[in-house]
């Protein structure tokens, strides 16, 4: 039976999906007008929108009742 490969994360899954938001960005600016060009966008949209949302439910003010 095969171990699971473990690793500690040395950033935080907002850093890295913001990091991967702005390569994306800078990616897409050197491709040509197209679809890759549009996915590469959208990934780097969708890598944002996690980063916000991660960062939203981390946030005090949603904490449970006591």
């Amino acid at each position: 039976m095969s171990k699971r490969r473990r690793f500690k994360q040395t950033t935080s899954l907002e850093e890295r999906l913001a990091e991967e938001a702005r390569h994306l960005r800078e990616e897409a600016e050197l491709l040509p007008h197209g679809p890759v060009r549009d996915a590469a966008l959208r990934r780097a949209r969708e890598a944002e929108t996690g980063a916000h949302i991660s960062d939203w439910l981390r946030s005090p003010g949603l904490q449970p009742p006591k």
